[in-house]
């Protein structure tokens, strides 16, 4: 976790989530040999060309390839990343393998979250940040901003979260917020919307007022009468519908004949 002073007086902790890190040994490996005699390891070479070992403490998954070149990852700190780096080349050395003595030790990639604590009008940030930013919500519901210095990238949410990736260093996480920070709390969402009926207060630029929105009444609703029987016969609110052949008058009584 980190502490990143956001200018104004407070602070805001970055958690780191992921870090990912490569190495290199210096030797070729036996695949097969490193998955038979180690435990905790996976190797299916159809699948994936690499032992995937998995270490305990530190909590760490590492790729390891027939080149020597290993992936960690899974780990919450660069000091846990080049400790599980050191465990893996003593186990690889304990089988038979020997290392290097200068092994190549590189963080790539950290990911970190934090929260700013206040909602944030991202289509305001598109709009004024179009050469940095990139939003579209029908295809996700984040708000993509772009860094060039430090070069991270930055993951905003509505709800005030943020997902900081891309930096190499603990403190290039905390040089990415500080920088966005500012943009975030100018964009920063004031009003709320309110039920009908209720009254709504709108604080945005400093205007403060209430408004009554009135609820439209509906008309009453009438019941219909309920027959009786399961045609409707004589019930009441309806008509009486004719019977075929008994109510209509005969063609003979109704019809008049000049002699």
């Amino acid at each position: 976790m980190l502490n990143c002073p956001d200018g104004f007086g407070g602070s805001l902790l970055i958690r780191i989530q992921n870090m990912s890190a490569t190495a290199d040994l210096g030797v070729r490996l036996d695949l097969k040999q490193i998955a038979l005699r180690c435990r905790n390891t996976e190797f299916n070479p159809r699948r994936f060309a690499a032992v995937i070992m998995r270490l305990r403490e530190p909590r760490a998954t590492a790729l390891i390839f027939a080149s020597g070149k290993l992936v960690i990852t899974g780990t919450k700190s660069s000091h846990n990343s080049g400790l599980a780096t050191k465990k893996i080349a003593y186990i690889l050395e304990r089988i038979g393998f020997q290392p290097a003595s200068y092994i190549n030790f590189k963080v790539q990639n950290m990911v970190g979250t934090v929260d700013v604590g206040f909602p944030i009008r991202l289509e305001g940030v598109a709009f004024a940040h179009p050469t940095f930013s990139s939003y579209e919500p029908e295809l996700f519901p984040g708000l993509i901003y772009r860094l060039v210095q430090p070069r991270v990238v930055l993951l905003i949410f509505v709800s005030g979260k943020v997902v900081i990736t891309g930096a190499k260093t603990e403190e290039q996480l905390v040089d990415g917020l500080k920088k966005v920070y500012p943009v975030l709390l100018e964009f920063r969402k004031v009003n709320v919307a309110s039920l009908p009926g209720s009254k709504a207060t709108a604080t945005e630029d400093g205007v403060s007022g209430s408004a009554e929105v009135p609820v439209p009444s509906l008309p009453p609703m009438t019941s219909p009468g309920k027959g009786k029987g399961k045609r409707g016969g004589k019930g009441k609110g309806t008509a009486p519908r004719a019977r075929r052949g008994k109510d209509l008058p005969s063609a003979s009584q109704n019809s008049t004949f000049d002699v």
